[in-house]
């Protein structure tokens, strides 16, 4: 069975005038997705992404899709430095940080007794730590304004297990982890931490990384016979982002048809 998609949804200005942060933003997949919907609902974005020149293509993309232009800024999630300058940037750009969305994450496929210390850290300190450092940054802004939200890319192989996943669904784990123990930590200052959990959301880059045969197995499981679109995913980034998910924090959101 395969269902047709749904449509594009229409703007709803559901992030009118939010400064807008999105981590990993370049290239085809859910950040990008994100951030143009972010745009699209009113906010204004800043762009981040290890890779400079796909960086300017995805602002230059954005800007004609969407009539405006986001800042973009090269930010390399595993130095703290690189984070710092990300701030320090958004914050002139934009005035104030209202949202953050963590979207930077590196996987790869290796099973443990075939794993390297080094294939093990350099997940880990991009999906999991680059998290943390960002989050870090943001929560000291939204902590001393005393109001923000952050979203982070989390993935379902937090709650269940694939072969030669260890260190990414390790790393998505800890994101899970991170998200409700922060949630906590903001909630006496009016700051909310929520994160999406997606399972299968295809995309160019996605599909350079993975077998077809993987690709077919994995859609195989999910209900409605496709992928989901990464614009769908980010929807409820948006969602989590609005003020539609004002008592929501430390929530883990599944965005998944996927069935065991």
């Amino acid at each position: 069975m395969n269902v047709p998609g749904p449509a594009y949804p229409r703007p709803r200005a559901l992030l009118e005038g939010k400064g807008v942060v999105v981590t990993a933003a370049a290239g085809t997949g859910i950040g990008f997705a994100t951030a143009r919907r972010c745009a699209e609902e009113g906010g204004r974005v800043v762009l981040s992404d290890v890779h400079e020149r796909r960086l300017e293509a995805a602002a230059d993309r954005m800007a004609a899709e969407t009539g405006r232009r986001p800042g973009a800024i090269a930010c390399d999630v595993t130095r703290e430095t690189d984070v710092q300058r990300l701030f320090e940037f958004a914050v002139k750009e934009l005035g104030a940080i209202d949202v953050l969305v963590n979207n930077a994450g590196l996987g790869g496929t290796a099973n443990v007794v075939e794993m390297s210390d080094e294939q093990w850290a350099r997940v880990l300190d991009v999906t999991l730590t680059g998290t943390f450092r960002c989050m870090r940054s943001a929560l000291r802004h939204m902590i001393a304004r005393k109001a923000g939200v952050i979203v982070n890319n989390a993935s379902v192989l937090g709650w269940r297990a694939q072969q030669g996943q260890a260190h990414y669904a390790a790393s998505k784990a800890g994101v899970m982890a991170l998200t409700r123990c922060a949630a906590l930590e903001a909630a006496p200052y009016g700051v909310r931490v929520n994160a999406v959990s997606p399972s299968l959301a295809t995309h160019a880059f996605l599909t350079k990384v993975t077998t077809p045969e993987l690709l077919e197995e994995l859609t195989s499981r999910e209900a409605f016979g496709r992928a989901a679109e990464p614009w769908e995913v980010a929807n409820v980034i948006v969602f989590l982002a609005s003020d539609y998910a004002t008592y929501m924090t430390g929530e883990c959101v599944s965005v998944s048809s996927q069935h065991p």
